[in-house]
């Protein structure tokens, strides 16, 4: 059925013509070099110069878990030359509907994610070099792996480790590409440094904690993960074969579930000379002045986590996420949920106690995880 058009007009069978070239030819007769990456060469926008330097390029991907797992096999498969991972938490059961490097065995070793990643990815290809890093990003530890990439991935959770990337991206002078998600909802951007506006001009300031809803209080589905990554890897292609003319200028963000595909045009902005970051060139994730601060309570096996600045949250909506998950009691100071192995007490100013963790990374890390900055 031609909708618009009369049926009539139209012959009774339409046939749909899927042209394929020969093996090693374009569809013009030329050859090209029968190799895995074949394909991708033939690729106009790539061809063999594109991949030639794809092949030269170095990656850091921090966060392998939804978005870096199908980000990293992506690069992997495309023969980008070297790649480094980086995450500081490890695989569990609820990752597996969505982190497509990771296995049941890997969650029954409780194996680091970054771990993990890498076995699967040498599998893919053995002729990608791959670096895999346990490890908190944090101002401490991000120089040592970003100052050698050609790009700087987002794989994250949390809004501060986002805010670290893109200060390591201007200061070190690294494109760098954004991406969430969240439920079916999901959206990316490109940073060139000096050419688009940063994370920050976009944002402004991180989110307060609480203010913003986790996979882990509302869920998320696995489409929404592939895409988001797909945005991520296009941008980081062209990037990496040199076709910075092609990278969007746009911010695009898309709910699967409503139906909705968004863009804002960035076309128009460059760098904002008010930004702190790209404008004022204050740094303050990257030297630490933003950085959360966690203190172990002694003797309570208890971590308190105090995030950077102040807040005011409202405890109600983030009472009714983490009710999804165990019990909850709030009041007009604070609100306690008894999650299991765990406790959370989360103080109006942002501040929360956390029973039941080992250490300092493990709070901070349920801390992004249910309260979400």
């Amino acid at each position: 059925m031609f909708i618009g058009h009369n049926p009539q007009a139209r012959p009774a069978r339409t046939r749909l013509w899927i042209l394929c070239a020969p093996p090693g030819t374009l569809s013009w007769g030329r050859k090209v070099p029968e190799s895995r990456y074949s394909r991708q060469i033939i690729f106009s926008g790539i061809g063999p110069e594109g991949q030639a330097a794809l092949r030269r390029s170095r990656v850091l991907l921090v966060g392998c878990g939804a978005l870096g797992s199908v980000i990293a096999e992506i690069l992997v498969r495309a023969g980008v030359g070297a790649l480094a991972v980086a995450d500081r938490d490890y695989v569990e059961e609820t990752n597996l509907q969505r982190q497509s490097l990771f296995t049941e065995e890997d969650c029954r070793q409780s194996l680091p994610k970054a771990v993990a990643a890498a076995r699967r990815l040498r599998a893919i290809n053995s002729d990608v070099e791959i670096a895999e890093h346990v490890v908190d990003v944090n101002p401490e530890t991000i120089e040592p792996l970003a100052r050698p990439a050609d790009l700087i991935l987002d794989g994250t959770d949390n809004f501060e480790t986002r805010f670290l990337l893109n200060d390591a991206a201007l200061a070190w002078e690294k494109p760098y590409v954004y991406g969430g998600c969240v439920g079916a909802y999901g959206l990316s951007i490109a940073v060139i440094p000096g050419r688009t506006p940063c994370l920050r001009c976009l944002l402004e300031q991180m989110p307060p904690a609480g203010s913003a809803p986790t996979c882990d209080t509302v869920g998320v589905i696995g489409p929404i993960v592939h895409l988001v990554a797909a945005l991520e890897t296009a941008e980081a292609l062209k990037i990496l074969t040199g076709n910075l003319e092609k990278v969007n200028r746009r911010l695009v963000s898309v709910d699967l579930w409503e139906n909705r595909v968004l863009s804002l045009d960035l076309s128009g902005m460059g760098a904002n000379p008010d930004c702190p970051a790209c404008g004022r060139r204050r740094f303050e994730f990257l030297e630490g002045e933003r950085r959360t601060r966690t203190d172990s309570l002694c003797g309570r096996n208890a971590v308190q986590v105090r995030p950077a600045g102040s807040a005011n949250l409202d405890l109600a909506p983030i009472a009714q996420r983490l009710a999804l998950q165990g019990r909850v009691n709030v009041n007009e100071f604070l609100l306690r949920a008894d999650l299991g192995e765990f406790e959370i007490a989360l103080f109006r100013d942002g501040r929360a106690i956390i029973r039941g963790v080992r250490d300092a990374d493990e709070a901070k890390r349920l801390y992004a995880r249910f309260i979400g900055a």
